[in-house]
């Protein structure tokens, strides 16, 4: 009689020696893979470039990609997250016991999620509730298909809005305020005939 082995599970310090690790999710001791598309990477880079052109004006906070992971999940300490881009205020920042942790081990004022054409509803869903259950207090859910931000406050309801809306960032980024259209590339022009 064989034995099957049991599963394979990771730790966040098994994670932290990978290599090659920062796309990488740690969810009930496995590794998931993040999705990740050309269009999603895109808007992420935007998102993260037009934040920190605010921040070039307002030193009020950090803003991070998503190769930062987050271990900040009191129902699920071992679990790692990595949201496409964050915001973190630089007064809790300040308050790192550790100013160079493997994780991060608070949460973000802000997390930004961008949905990858291989991302499914439900595991959008899913991360939005893991962040919102571990308190984060306020998420954006970037949909590059629809052109639009769904804006879920910490024990608010969720607001879908579209490319004509200004966002504003609420207590992450006081001050802050653009079109959600500035989030997107601009749309190709119609080839001249």
């Amino acid at each position: 009689m064989t034995l099957a082995a049991p599963p394979l599970r990771f730790t966040p310090e098994d994670l932290l020696r990978m290599p090659d690790s920062s796309t990488l999710e740690l969810v009930d001791g496995k590794l998931v893979e993040k999705n990740v598309s050309f269009e999603s990477s895109r808007i992420e880079a935007i998102i993260l470039l037009v934040i920190q052109m605010f921040l070039q004006k307002h030193k009020v906070a950090e803003a991070l990609p998503a190769s930062l992971g987050y271990q900040c999940f009191p129902q699920d300490p071992s679990k790692v997250r990595r949201p496409d881009v964050t915001v973190i205020r630089l007064e809790r920042l300040a308050a790192l016991p550790d100013p160079n942790p493997g994780f991060m081990p608070i949460i973000p004022d802000l997390a930004v999620e961008v949905v990858s054409t291989n991302d499914t509803v439900y595991e959008v869903a899913e991360k939005v509730r893991e962040y919102l259950t571990a308190g984060f207090p306020l998420v954006w859910v970037v949909d590059p298909k629809t052109r639009s931000v769904t804006v879920h406050p910490q024990g608010g309801r969720p607001n879908i809005l579209t490319a004509d809306d200004d966002i504003t960032a609420a207590n992450a980024l006081p001050g802050f305020r653009c079109k959600v259209a500035d989030f997107f590339p601009a749309a190709a022009a119609a080839p001249s005939t």
